[in-house]
């Protein structure tokens, strides 16, 4: 198959590997579409070690089960899409085809394309992660009959794109930041006020807007000015940021709690950073999967814009060097399988 290798320096190739084998207890999946995260290029140079499958966002048609897959659970022909762990092992997303837990991936309607559904996994899962497992507020299935005010930095973000929604679904007061030039998404997707994240005086406005109450902030991008403009936003009893990088607030009564969507497994993680395997978290990420499947169904999201790059697979690295310029704003890159070119 062909698939995107790492090369050991930080950077990674189109090359041709064996199609997987499922395990029992797994199923193999031919990948049609996959996305790209910054978890990917980050992994990549932080882990410079040859030879591992880049990429964690996918989407595709399951066309094996292993023999201890209940029949129940998954179906050959099923479309599906998920995230796997990539990057750091021989299993990626940047394939044609991939081995995951058949309880790990959630169900896609025939009317959702595979190019679109291919952002969903890691920006889902990290959401879910967010409000409920830490945060542990209602979900979309449940919502509060009471809303609750809750931030969320950089709605305009790939998380930031679903977690408004699924804190709007869930029947909570959303107020979010972003661009001047991306308000009316962000309002779209459910935030009652957006307010411009390079304004010094957001917080200031956050504060007022929210009476100095705010109790929850999921931080999108934890990094640059947001920990103190997030910090700076709750209210005077505190409260609890979500981050996506870890970082103290220096603000009496925030505490800020690191969220990894590696951690779904349930398993010890080694990279990107290290954290204690939770079984809890694995439990957790199959009922995400199970409610995701049940709002795709019911047609309860909004997708995000997507930028296919041309050439597939073979267009991996410039992907890459494209979003390590910061050039993305509001839209996530893609690469339709298809489109790779035969290796010669």
């Amino acid at each position: 198959m062909r698939c995107v290798v790492t090369t050991g320096d930080g950077r990674c190739e189109l090359k041709q590997r064996p199609v997987p084998t499922p395990a029992p207890n797994e199923i193999l999946v031919k990948v049609e579409a996959c996305a790209q995260n910054h978890t990917d290029w980050k992994s990549i140079a932080l882990h410079k070690q040859p030879g591992n499958i880049v990429g964690s966002d996918f989407a595709g048609i399951v066309i094996s089960l292993g023999s201890a897959v209940p029949p129940e659970l998954r179906k050959v022909g099923e479309r599906v899409a998920g995230a796997v762990r990539g990057n750091i092992n021989p299993n990626g997303a940047f394939a044609e085809f991939l081995v995951t837990d058949p309880a790990l991936v959630f169900t896609l309607p025939p009317d959702v394309p595979f190019e679109v559904a291919a952002q969903l996994g890691v920006s889902c899962y990290a959401t879910c992660q967010a409000l409920y497992q830490t945060l542990r507020l209602p979900t979309p299935l449940e919502p509060a009959t009471t809303p609750e005010d809750i931030l969320i930095w950089s709605g305009s973000s790939s998380m930031g794109h679903y977690a408004v929604q699924f804190a709007k679904l869930s029947g909570l007061r959303v107020f979010s930041t972003s661009s001047p030039a991306n308000f009316d998404l962000v309002r779209s997707l459910g935030a009652e006020e957006v307010f411009d994240y390079a304004d010094s005086k957001t917080a200031r406005k956050i504060l007022a807007a929210t009476g100095s109450k705010l109790r929850f902030a999921v931080d999108c991008i934890s990094d640059g000015m947001t920990p103190v403009q997030v910090s700076g936003s709750l209210g005077k009893e505190g409260g609890t940021i979500v981050t996506v990088l870890p970082y103290q607030s220096r603000k009496k009564g925030v505490k800020t709690e690191l969220i990894l969507v590696y951690s779904m497994w349930g398993e010890d993680v080694e990279l990107p950073i290290q954290l204690k395997g939770d079984p809890s978290h694995y439990q957790n990420a199959v009922m995400y999967n199970r409610m995701i499947s049940e709002m795709l169904e019911k047609n309860m999201l909004k997708f995000g814009a997507i930028k296919v790059l041309p050439n597939g697979l073979a267009s991996v690295q410039d992907g890459i060097e494209y979003m390590k310029s910061g050039k993305i704003h509001a839209e996530k890159i893609v690469y339709r399988i298809s489109d790779t070119p035969d290796l010669v």
